[in-house]
């Protein structure tokens, strides 16, 4: 199935228009063109709804967010749902500031997002209305861990349930669920986290996923979840054979991504549904 799933990306080349921050955007124009979908960037409120229109998937990225950004955020989230087009949300930070965090709900009370993706920390945020999120990053306290999996399978779809949104939590373990189903995804490696942009050209890979699977959206975000931890792993293979650093482990992830095929995807996934 997954199979399936990233030979739809590959053929429809979806087109992508990313709101994101400008930490990362580079990254994450470069992963989508590896993933096999096509990446524009607009986010100046006379521009970036025309090019929502012609785009196949919006990402909103709250990264490095501004009043202006946020305007033109709400604009194209509605016509993204105007044209029945998957909205995805990176609610990066959230829980760190009032900003980010007022910002994030308004986008929620607004917008109609097709998938959520963020740490623990911040959709504990999107869910309670505060949170504990250490800058961007998830407070260790949060973490989710073998322990406490079911409870998190359950938080995660009582959110979707409640936001009509599939979730997507990531870290040492993954969980992508809708109302009644969950994927856990084991797939990665630790050294991802000391790479800045790696959640948010996943992101950017799920809207992609989403766009060429808009049937199944569930399924598609899993995929992605997984090509993009495969990808760590075998980055991380490629550093240890070439004694390289973290900036080069950032380029192994895209190269990785960028050779990804069915086989090798489905091969090296670390997946089950609960």
């Amino acid at each position: 199935m997954f199979k399936e799933i990233l030979k739809n990306v590959q053929e429809k080349t979806p087109l992508v228009h990313c709101i994101t921050n400008y930490v990362t955007v580079n990254d994450v124009a470069n992963v989508l063109l590896a993933c096999g979908g096509s990446p524009i960037m607009a986010d100046d409120i006379n521009d970036a709804e025309d090019i929502t229109s012609i785009c196949n998937a919006l990402v909103i990225n709250i990264g490095t967010l501004n009043e202006r950004t946020i305007a033109t955020m709400l604009n194209t989230g509605k016509k993204a749902n105007a044209l029945s087009h998957p909205a995805v949300l990176d609610p990066v930070g959230a829980g760190a500031s009032a900003l980010r965090t007022s910002a994030a709900f308004k986008l929620l009370e607004t917008v109609n997002f097709s998938v959520i993706r963020g740490n623990i920390s911040e959709i504990k945020t999107i869910s309670h209305g505060s949170g504990t999120t250490k800058g961007v990053d998830a407070d260790v306290s949060d973490a989710i861990t073998e322990k406490n999996l079911d409870e998190a399978i359950s938080f995660a779809k009582k959110l979707s349930a409640r936001t009509d949104s599939i979730i997507v939590i990531t870290g040492a373990i993954d969980i992508v669920a809708d109302a009644q189903k969950a994927y856990i995804v084991r797939n990665g490696h630790p050294l991802m986290s000391k790479v800045s942009g790696t959640g948010c050209m996943l992101t950017a890979i799920i809207a992609a996923y989403c766009a060429a699977n808009s049937d199944n959206m569930l399924e598609a975000a899993a995929a992605a979840v997984c090509v993009m931890g495969l990808s760590g792993e075998m980055a991380y293979d490629r550093l240890i054979r070439t004694d390289g650093g973290t900036s080069s482990y950032r380029i192994y992830i895209i190269d990785a991504v960028g050779k990804m095929n069915g086989e090798v995807l489905e091969g090296g996934m670390k997946v089950e549904s609960r």
